[in-house]
């Protein structure tokens, strides 16, 4: 599928274990002082979507375009992956015999399919929603959008390092796919890392990136023991080149500017039995991160800062 070079809309005028490997590559990483940090109360609660690790936004009036190129929907509940890598022979290189999984944030057709979305799916610790549309910036550009594009963007880069790469869905289907479904196509591919790639929708002033990593989880379904430990040095690796390659700060008000955050109470993490982040690029309701979410060239180097994070894992 094509990148989506399409001008956006006009726009109108608990610190962790891992902090310090993230310090130690911020060393050689410009800018990695960040912004104030926001009082712990005044962060941004997460919505109580599914694994809207973004807070989710209303739906602007008039339609939304769709990402370009993609296929006719096909049935939801097949943990195929359909937008999987290119056809095409892989390239030898570092990553040859490497699995990557990538998982785009919600889907643009969410939007048309609430009630689907609202069912609630089983995610070990308890249960929550299918999914969620996603937030987006005030001038309608969708999370959705954003997160196809970078995924886009980001395949490429690994599958030039000849990594075998896997998208959990490509805007190929009508919804979704539900969280617990994302977490399973990450399983069955026994995939050496997956990165669930998304935006936030916090409060005007709060800005910057955050790594999502997996908290110690055992109930149900869930067990992410085996998995914290590399979810987290995975997390902190791409932590430090997303603020190498971008420029972009961490988080003035999630992480204590570290641009790390452990939480329990996503399904996407709780159910993954493979390392397994989720990345928020920054905050699409801030008008300063906005300028850089809706910009195909910043958008290029969040690839390359996910890419170069997850090589460097993958490489040990």
């Amino acid at each position: 599928m094509p990148y989506d070079d399409s001008p956006p809309p006009t726009r109108r005028a608990r610190p962790l274990s891992v902090a310090a490997a993230l310090a130690a590559v911020c060393l050689t990483a410009a800018g990695c002082g960040g912004g104030q940090e926001a009082d712990g109360a005044g962060a941004a609660a997460p919505g109580p979507g599914a694994d809207a690790a973004s807070s989710t936004a209303p739906t602007p009036t008039g339609k939304q375009p769709e990402p370009s190129g993609t296929s006719s929907p096909s049935p939801s509940g097949s943990a195929s992956g359909s937008g999987s890598g290119s056809a095409k022979p892989l390239p030898k290189g570092p990553l040859t015999g490497r699995t990557v999984v990538i998982d785009p944030g919600h889907n643009p057709r969410n939007r048309d399919h609430t009630r689907e979305i609202n069912e609630k799916v089983d995610i070990g610790t308890g249960r929550k929603e299918c999914d969620t549309t996603g937030t987006s910036t005030d001038d309608g550009y969708a999370e959705a959008r954003f997160t196809l594009d970078v995924s886009h963007r980001l395949r490429t880069l690994l599958e030039a390092e000849g990594a075998r790469v896997r998208l959990t869905h490509d805007a190929d289907r009508p919804f979704g796919p539900c969280i617990d479904e994302r977490a399973r196509i990450g399983n069955e591919a026994k995939a050496d890392a997956v990165v669930s790639v998304h935006a936030d929708g916090s409060a005007v002033g709060n800005r910057g990136f955050h790594v999502i990593l997996p908290a110690g989880v055992k109930g149900g379904g869930a067990d992410t023991s085996k998995i914290v430990k590399s979810s987290a040095d995975l997390g902190a690796r791409i932590a430090g080149h997303f603020v190498r390659t971008t420029g972009s700060a961490p988080s003035n008000y999630i992480g204590g500017n570290t641009g790390l955050d452990t939480r329990n109470d996503l399904g996407g993490l709780n159910l993954s039995t493979v390392p397994k982040v989720f990345v928020e690029c920054g905050n699409m309701r801030d008008p300063k991160d906005a300028a850089l979410l809706t910009s195909a060239s910043w958008r290029q180097k969040a690839a390359q800062g996910l890419a170069d994070g997850i090589t460097s894992y993958l490489k040990g």
